[in-house]
């Protein structure tokens, strides 16, 4: 929910008739003890609810790579390099380490019979790879067949290792992405490669923009909103939400929820990462409604609200309005009352 702040205007001289308090009334020409105030206009068009939030603009997904060939590491990638699927993420005694994309980690041989989800994945990436069509090998096929040896041995070929059409449970890493970005490296040229252990860790080379929202907030933001991100260099791009977090965070001064936004236009974002953002997210929007600056909202003795409208002859009139969705980003608030109308003027504190 957006709070707002309602200006509360108190007419001192300004000629209000009591016992008729949204009667027509006549402008007092006085201006002996009379706050000083402007004109703005009733307009009708398309109002958002925006929740501004910091945010901090990088690179989705976490993922550490876990070695399990045996020998001695010869060549490893350095921190900002981008590897794809299909190469060779790393070297262990001369021979590459191939990244493919699936979300089972290498835990055995594959070899002409096996079966199993990591078959399956397997499968997936030799047919996105192009090394068999899907005519050849069904991607959701969980069977190591004619067709995947022969693409395996196409891909074993390709990046220098022996033509085997087997493949042995170090020769490959599975991360959950087709394209990785080097986020830092754990292991060292020249040390034991020890399976099991933690060779280096990456994101994916998606631009992200993450948000610790405010638990009590999470009910105002919902995956699909739209998102204004304000970048550093002082221009902003479009992004909308793409996860909102359900599992709530206690931090030493708030209770948060992550929140992750996907930029519409991530060339627009250009390279930094761990960049500060300000994130204004769109979680509602009205159109065609009529709508007044908020601070011409008055307070009425016994609730609610009304505007003061100026008509023809300069004749000033209370009219009773119901609120609904604020804009705090043009200032605006939704209104609707009898007789209230686009174009009209209304009073508004000078500025």
């Amino acid at each position: 929910m957006v709070a707002v702040v309602v200006v509360v205007l108190v007419a001192v001289a300004a000629g209000i008739v009591v016992t008729d308090p949204f009667g027509a009334r006549t402008k007092d020409t006085s201006t002996e003890g009379t706050a000083s105030t402007g004109l703005a206009q009733v307009t009708k068009g398309t109002l958002s609810a925006r929740t501004q939030e910091n945010g901090t603009l990088g690179y989705g997904g976490d993922y550490q790579v876990v070695n399990n060939a045996s020998g001695t590491v010869t060549r490893l990638p350095n921190v900002g390099d981008v590897v794809g699927q299909g190469k060779a993420l790393y070297l262990v005694d001369g021979k590459p380490v191939i990244l493919l994309q699936g979300g089972v980690p290498a835990y055995r041989d594959l070899d002409w019979g096996t079966e199993g989800a990591d078959v399956r994945q397997l499968n997936a990436a030799l047919v996105a790879l192009r090394y068999a069509t899907k005519d050849k090998i069904d991607p959701d096929s969980d069977y190591f067949g004619r067709q995947t040896y022969n693409a395996l041995k196409k891909l074993q070929d390709e990046v220098g290792l022996d033509e085997t059409g087997r493949l042995p449970v170090g020769q490959a890493v599975f991360v959950p992405a087709k394209e990785i970005r080097v986020t830092k490296v754990t292991a060292v040229r020249g040390g034991s490669a020890a399976p099991g252990a933690a060779v280096l860790r990456a994101s994916s080379t998606q631009r992200q923009v993450a948000v610790l929202l405010n638990a009590s907030q999470q009910s105002d933001v919902k995956v699909g909103d739209k998102v204004t991100i304000s970048l550093p260099s002082g221009k902003t791009t479009p992004g909308v939400v793409s996860s909102v977090g359900r599992v709530a965070t206690k931090g030493d001064d708030k209770t948060t929820v992550d929140v992750y936004i996907t930029p519409s236009k991530p060339a627009d974002t250009g390279q930094l990462d761990q960049a500060p953002v300000l994130v204004s997210i769109i979680s509602e929007t009205v159109e065609d409604v009529l709508s007044v600056p908020v601070n011409a909202l008055l307070a009425l003795a016994g609730g609610g609200y009304a505007v003061e409208v100026v008509e023809a002859g300069e004749a000033h009139r209370l009219i009773p309005v119901t609120t609904g969705l604020f804009d705090t980003s043009v200032g605006k608030v939704e209104v609707t009352g009898d007789g209230l109308a686009a174009g009209q003027d209304v009073v508004v504190p000078a500025s």
